[in-house]
């Protein structure tokens, strides 16, 4: 099965397989060649979930600068 693209995952999936990444290169199981891919795939999982963070970041920037006028109040999750 062919890997999907970092940038076509979602957030939650880059960072699940990125995790998995993580633990089959702190095994120490894999051969050379191995390891570089996995090293790879995560370099590039890890820059597409940046990425994706930053446009997260800057949408809710956008959001909160359209609505200056806006009252800010302390979430209550109890109604009062």
């Amino acid at each position: 099965m062919a890997s999907k693209k970092p940038e076509n995952m979602t957030f939650e999936a880059t960072i699940d397989e990125l995790d998995t990444i993580v633990e089959d290169l702190e095994n120490g199981d894999l051969a050379l060649d191995d390891a570089l891919k996995k090293f790879e795939r995560g370099i590039s999982l890890a820059r597409a979930g940046q990425s994706k963070l930053n446009d997260a970041e800057q949408r809710v920037s956008i959001l909160l600068q359209n609505d200056d006028d806006a009252p800010l109040s302390d979430f209550s999750s109890q109604p009062e």
